[in-house]
């Protein structure tokens, strides 16, 4: 971690603590959450609970001091965003707004290209450095 680039490190941090405040929203506030999963998908409090669990343990992953390990939990939180899509789909189509916000249904649809760009996040904090 020491010889992580000052902005790789700072980016690293931001997507820890946008990954863990994001697993608490899951715990602290599920009925949201379940109010965003399509209703074709299975057993929907179930699903935010192990996709609560899923982001709390890549944030934590972020944190070990093995590259090895931070490069599996930013691999993790990838495919955590790709699972997740479809939800996010669900709340633009259905305008699902967070609860207690007002969200015009134009902004619901324009943040699900901002996905592509936390999964590039993420890859970047996953690539190994160059040698």
């Amino acid at each position: 971690m020491r010889d992580e680039p000052t902005l790789k490190r700072i980016a690293r941090w931001a997507m820890i603590a946008f990954m863990v405040a994001s697993g608490v929203g899951h715990f602290a506030i599920t009925d949201a959450y379940v109010a965003m999963v399509p209703a074709s998908f299975p057993s929907p409090r179930l699903l935010v609970y192990l996709s609560g669990i899923a982001e709390l343990a890549g944030g934590i992953g972020l944190l070990a001091p093995w590259p090895s390990v931070r490069r599996a939990a930013a691999i993790g939180i990838i495919a955590l965003l790709v699972a997740v899509f479809p939800a996010n789909v669900n709340m633009a189509v259905h305008h699902i707004a967070p609860p207690g916000m007002h969200v015009a249904q134009a902004a619901l649809w324009a943040r699900l290209p901002f996905q592509a760009l936390f999964i590039a996040w993420a890859w970047w904090l996953a690539r190994r450095p160059a040698r």
